[in-house]
């Protein structure tokens, strides 16, 4: 995926066996259902998918246990004007703080939680009252009533009309009042008053990602999830690849692979770079028309239930690898391999990337002329970073624990060439090491020409 700094880390997800299947790749009538099939809850706005109530009341109490005392505001995604700011996307995404913990889809909520000690925790669900003839044009919306009660599992839903006055006695209430202070947020009248107000008012984002950077079971099935589909889509995409096609073909059958097996969106803009675009990292005009020999590096991933997977894949747009990409290839492989068997807990992605490097230092033979293929000419990006919400997460400098989702993806790239090999797989880390979460997208250079064949 795209890569933060030089040092960046790369994400992935899972947590239980996984296969899939032929023709997850391609669904289609009378096939296996979507991998991100999910029962749609038609009182409920966005995807319509059901909240996990267990999981967001857990992780409330969490939040609880490590303020101990005072309040959290925390506001929803408001909805966004479709003609004035984004011309041609509507599509509206939750902020991850309020959905961490909520898991609703509703926009222009807030949320306030207020801890009075060790095991007194009340909960509050703010929503704009509906209005059902602006629903015709916008869709459902969740309003303060019973209904909301009932699928989002907090008892006191009220309309958000009376937040102004619930906050005004949390002033009055002992211990600190928490909100999201971020630039997402500088634009909130209701966040700006209490930072000016004079008030002790904290940050509690620093908390929460600490929070989020150890992902509970709930996260981690969604996270297997979008790694399955993004899997299912890079298939198909080397299955459709062929000499002469353009760039944004493939990311069409890449991206079809994505949608049709039910994802909510790409985590990500695709990079579909072949020949010299393969060496570029942050790749993503697409436009460009395939040639007999070309390696193609696909970096791209989808989102589902609002975690994103982080897969990149090279191959040969003909199916067959030159003895000078297999080799480079090869090498690549290893130093991922070789990063792989030193994931445990307590190790960081920065010990992770030099286990790396001195793979690629110690076994590059003559394949990057008079230096090492560790050198910053061509291994000029970091090995990985944290996945979860945001495909670079949060907690990118943290040793790994187990519940954190990871990347490793090593490349090594060659302008003159016009040569660029990259391989990316999420990986789980367990008590024992790692899970690798993406391996159903084949790997070693016969995997892939296997799949190629298949075409």
């Amino acid at each position: 995926m795209r890569f933060n700094t030089l040092t960046s880390l790369v994400v992935a997800a899972s947590a239980a066996p996984h296969t899939i299947c032929a023709q997850s790749a391609s669904p289609s009538a009378g096939s296996v259902a979507p991998i991100g099939a999910y029962a749609l809850v038609p009182d409920l706005p966005g995807m319509g998918r059901a909240v996990d109530t267990a999981a967001v009341a857990a992780r409330r109490r969490a939040l609880l246990r490590r303020i101990g005392r005072g309040a959290v505001l925390i506001p929803a995604a408001h909805a966004r004007d479709l003609e004035a700011d984004v011309l041609q996307d509507n599509d509206f995404r939750q902020d991850n703080t309020f959905y961490y913990f909520t898991q609703l889809e509703t926009q222009d909520a807030w949320l306030l939680m207020t801890a009075r000690g060790p095991d007194s925790l009340e909960t509050v669900l703010f929503l704009p009252p509906r209005v059902p003839a602006r629903e015709r044009w916008t869709g459902l919306r969740l309003g303060p009533d019973s209904v909301a009660v009932r699928l989002s599992g907090i008892r006191r839903v009220l309309p958000v009309d009376s937040l102004d006055r619930l906050l005004r006695a949390r002033f009055a209430a002992p211990g600190p009042v928490y909100a999201v202070i971020s630039p997402k947020t500088r634009d909130e009248r209701r966040i700006a008053d209490l930072v000016f107000s004079g008030a002790d008012v904290r940050n509690v984002l620093p908390i929460v990602d600490s929070m989020r950077f150890v992902k509970d079971a709930d996260e981690i099935a969604r996270l297997r999830r979008a790694v399955d589909i993004s899997v299912a889509g890079h298939i198909a995409a080397m299955r459709a690849a062929r000499p002469g096609m353009y760039e944004y073909e493939l990311e069409a059958a890449l991206e079809a692979g994505f949608r049709s097996n039910g994802a909510d969106r790409v985590g990500y803009p695709s990079i579909v770079g072949s020949g010299p675009n393969s060496t570029t990292l942050h790749y993503d005009v697409n436009r460009r028309r395939t040639e007999n020999g070309d390696l193609v590096v696909i970096d791209a991933a989808a989102e589902w239930g609002q975690y994103t997977a982080d897969v990149t894949r090279t191959f040969p747009v003909n199916g067959r690898f030159t003895p000078r990409q297999k080799a480079i290839y090869d090498l690549v492989l290893g130093a991922q391999q070789a990063a792989f068997d030193s994931v445990r807990p307590g190790i960081t992605l920065f010990q992770l990337d030099a286990i790396a490097r001195a793979y690629l230092r110690e076994h590059s033979g003559t394949l990057c002329g008079e230096r090492t293929c560790d050198d910053r000419e061509y291994f000029n990006h970091g090995l990985g970073h944290p996945i979860g919400m945001d495909v670079h997460d949060v907690g990118f400098s943290r040793p790994l624990e187990p519940g954190a989702v990871v990347t490793l993806e090593p490349g090594i790239y060659f302008q003159a060439e016009k040569l660029g090999v990259r391989i990316e797989d999420d990986v789980l880390v367990t008590a024992n090491g790692g899970e690798w979460l993406s391996t159903g997208a084949p790997r070693t250079t016969e995997a892939i020409e296997r799949v190629m064949r298949r075409r």
